[in-house]
């Protein structure tokens, strides 16, 4: 492992929580929209937070199945780098979202069998960059933070993916280190790992989540 593994760090609520994630060293600052997740923020408050975010950091908001008219309010409103699209988008619909804004786009895929690959390739053709998480259970409420893993296993030795990846799904300061060895990634992304409680960020798991994935050593908590 080495110390230029990237973060982003989602479900940023406050001020102090975006303050904490930059302290820590993370890339990206994550900001929900979906209504029914513990770690929503409506437009007034992602625009506040946004200004809080220091230069450098990219700032990222997770939209679940938006239509044009809840993007085009989101994007007049807040200043964003990057849209993170958590649903079920088609293709079609993640170049459209691309080709509208004019923003890099993360499309969020779920993971937990072999069969599941081949939409990697898929979306690489239409997105900027690739999220792998855990399918949500069945019955589940949220499409993602619910704090489960998916076997690494399947990721490992596929470098030759065209477009840069993130690993998500359950990970953890105490396992990120064993999931960025196992599957080579190169960012990863946070959100109820570093959480006291649903949608409460905490400043020390933020900086040892950070410091577990570039593979300095972390003290018990």
């Amino acid at each position: 492992m080495t110390a230029d593994i990237r973060v982003k760090i989602c479900g940023l609520r406050t001020p102090a929580d975006v303050a904490n994630a930059a302290a820590a060293g993370a890339t990206y600052v994550g900001f929900n929209t979906f209504p029914k997740s513990p770690r929503c923020v409506d437009l007034d408050q992602m625009r506040a937070l946004s200004f809080e975010v220091p230069i450098g950091i990219a700032k990222v908001a997770l939209v679940v199945d938006g239509d044009n008219v809840q993007l085009d309010a989101l994007t007049e409103a807040v200043p964003l780098d990057m849209l993170q699209l958590h649903g079920h988008e088609t293709p079609q619909r993640v170049a459209e979202v691309r080709a509208r804004y004019g923003l890099p786009v993360i499309k969020v895929l779920g993971i937990s069998s072999a069969e599941d690959l081949p939409q990697i390739d898929i979306f690489s053709e239409v997105s900027d960059q690739l999220l792998l998480d855990a399918k949500p259970p069945k019955g589940a409420v949220l499409p993602g933070g619910n704090g489960i893993t998916f076997d690494w296993r399947l990721l490992a030795d596929r470098k030759y993916w065209t477009k840069p990846w993130m690993l998500a799904g359950g990970l953890t300061p105490a396992n990120v280190a064993e999931a960025v060895l196992r599957t080579g990634a190169q960012q990863v992304d946070v959100a109820s790992g570093v959480e006291s409680a649903p949608g409460v960020k905490d400043a020390d798991l933020m900086r040892a989540f950070v410091d577990a994935a570039k593979g300095q050593p972390v003290p018990k908590l």
